[in-house]
């Protein structure tokens, strides 16, 4: 078992190889949103803003209904319907209805939200970096292929 988890959980012991590797992807995914967290709040906005942002950057020009976005999303977000309406409140999103089903609201990034993310991304980028630096490009991939299967079943 590896000293930080050790520490941090503060088990001596866990039941089974698996149950340790779990506990590992839990603590490590947390203490990279925590830095998103922290990077994405420089700009005054949410990780979950950042995400929303991020999504609908992807889907210029054309935009996303708000179901399309929330199955983008890195985490389910049950109040996508409030971040949304909360990023075009600050002018980062516009909406409008679609046109090919008008019961639809399109949500579109902005050229404000697309500021913010001009300021946010290098902060990102300086993220991966850094877990590149600590794990290389090698394991990035194999951690990847894990993650993979990890999502499949």
């Amino acid at each position: 078992m590896g000293k930080v988890m050790q520490q941090r959980l503060q088990q001596p012991r866990f039941r089974t190889p698996t149950h340790e590797a779990v506990l590992a992807v839990l603590l490590a995914s947390a203490h990279l949103r925590e830095q998103v967290e922290a990077v994405a709040a420089e700009t005054g906005i949410s990780g979950q803003q950042y995400n929303v942002l991020r999504i609908l950057r992807g889907a210029q020009p054309a935009g996303l209904p708000r179901c399309d976005i929330g199955k983008r999303t890195i985490e389910r977000a049950p109040d996508l319907t409030r971040i949304v309406d909360r990023l075009a409140k600050e002018g980062l999103v516009e909406r409008a209805r679609s046109e090919d089903d008008g019961r639809l609201s399109v949500a579109r990034i902005t050229r404000k939200g697309l500021a913010v993310l001009d300021r946010v991304d290098p902060r990102v980028e300086a993220l991966h970096r850094a877990v590149t630096h600590r794990i290389g490009e090698r394991d990035a991939r194999a951690l990847t292929r894990i993650c993979e299967r990890l999502i499949e079943s």
